[in-house]
């Protein structure tokens, strides 16, 4: 006979603390401003109110027609001047850097930041956006030069695959399958982006990884809510072409009524999530300590601020310095508030990313001893205050 559970009690005690312990990114060696664009593109700043970028991110109609104008365009209005939309600088990468590349060296920190040898990994999870090959997810290359023993799996919910890996790892480690969980993660738009478009100032390349084990009592996560984004289907769309080789090349372009569908979607999914998690861990707004948005824009953080009604100063923006670099967003932006000691072990922090054509999704952690990786190379605009951090203990 299977013994159910009978009371929340039953539950709490069965609960197993799991949570993120160790913590790193990688960025490409290349830091390019907008002084690039202006150079060798000056064509495009001319005419840049007909390019992509405005198309995605312009109001949806003259601000005068409107009686009331929507919380998402009344935080871009500032930056509608700027051909730039607000982007200063993003990492792209060289020619001898690769998606793979940047997961193997954020991979290896986590590993080392968290004590562990490729031995002790029972499981990588592996979601890049995009992979090298199309049609192969990275993981198993990744393992190869990892050294990993266990298994290696490649998931798949674009801009949100983080915090979905993330919730799968803690899924994985609480049932007692595994018990060391390696989640990478990496963005490398500028493989996909048309740099003859205007949405190529506003994105970039990067990646993060972190290590999913077991934590101490009361630590780790404790509600999420993960919903998918069927509505922007078809918002961002995919277009094969060739390069000036002749090589076949997936170009991702912005569909002319994108301004108009994405303010709605951007609110919806941010307050269904949000709530979600929070009820979930059955916390409020005002016990959470630090918060963790997607920065997708220069307006984002903004936003999600005005919408919670919080103190900016209980969040971080890093796309001043890295512009859109998708999944490995939140994930670098835990990293730079860790590594800036604005979240410290036991507090309550609220992550959120949304993944247009795949999923939006909450998580609320309470923060743990966790280790970081050594500090990316900075751009003029990073502070550089690192702060130390312990090992992971094993279980």
């Amino acid at each position: 006979m299977h013994k159910k559970l009978h009371s929340k009690k039953d539950f709490i005690i069965m609960y197993h603390p799991v949570g993120i312990c160790s913590l790193a990114v990688s960025f490409p060696s290349v830091i390019r401003t907008n002084d690039y664009f202006r150079k060798n593109h000056p064509e495009l700043i001319a005419t840049a109110e007909k390019k992509g970028l405005a198309r995605a991110f312009s109001p949806a109609q003259p601000i005068w027609e409107n009686k009331e104008v929507d919380l998402w365009t009344q935080e871009m209005m500032p930056y509608l001047s700027d051909p730039f939309r607000g982007a200063i600088e993003r990492r792209v990468l060289d020619r001898n850097e690769s998606s793979l590349t940047l997961e193997y060296r954020a991979a290896y920190d986590a590993l080392v930041a968290a004590k562990l040898s490729p031995e002790e990994v029972d499981l990588m999870i592996v979601a890049s956006v995009f992979p090298e090959h199309i049609e192969l997810g990275n993981a198993a290359f990744l393992a190869g030069q990892l050294g990993l023993k266990g298994a290696a799996w490649n998931l798949d919910s674009l801009c949100a695959s983080a915090l979905v890996a993330l919730h799968n790892a803690c899924a994985l480690v609480r049932s007692g399958e595994y018990r060391n969980v390696l989640v990478v993660t990496s963005c490398t738009y500028s493989r996909f982006w048309d740099e003859n478009d205007t949405l190529s100032f506003f994105i970039g390349d990067g990646a993060g990884a972190f290590v999913v084990s077991s934590l101490k009592a009361n630590q780790g996560i404790i509600g999420k809510k993960i919903i998918n984004t069927k509505e922007s289907c078809g918002v961002f769309y995919n277009e094969l072409t060739t390069d000036a080789q002749g090589n076949p090349r997936m170009i991702i372009r912005a569909n002319k009524n994108a301004s108009k569908q994405m303010p709605h979607l951007f609110l919806k999914y941010f307050r269904e999530c949000y709530q979600g998690a929070l009820d979930a861990a059955n916390v409020t707004l005002d016990q959470i300590d630090f918060f963790v948005f997607y920065t997708a824009t220069a307006w984002y953080r903004n936003f999600c601020v005005r919408e919670l009604n919080i103190d900016p100063k209980r969040t971080i923006d890093i796309y001043p310095q890295y512009g859109n670099i998708s999944a490995a967003s939140t994930v670098a932006t835990l990293y730079h508030a860790a590594q800036l000691d604005k979240i410290r072990p036991n507090d309550l922090v609220l992550v959120y990313n949304h993944g247009f054509v795949a999923s939006a999704a909450a998580v609320v952690m309470r923060w743990g001893d966790v280790a970081l990786g050594p500090l990316p190379t900075p751009s003029a605009n990073l502070i550089d205050t690192p702060v130390g951090a312990s090992g992971c203990g094993r279980s």
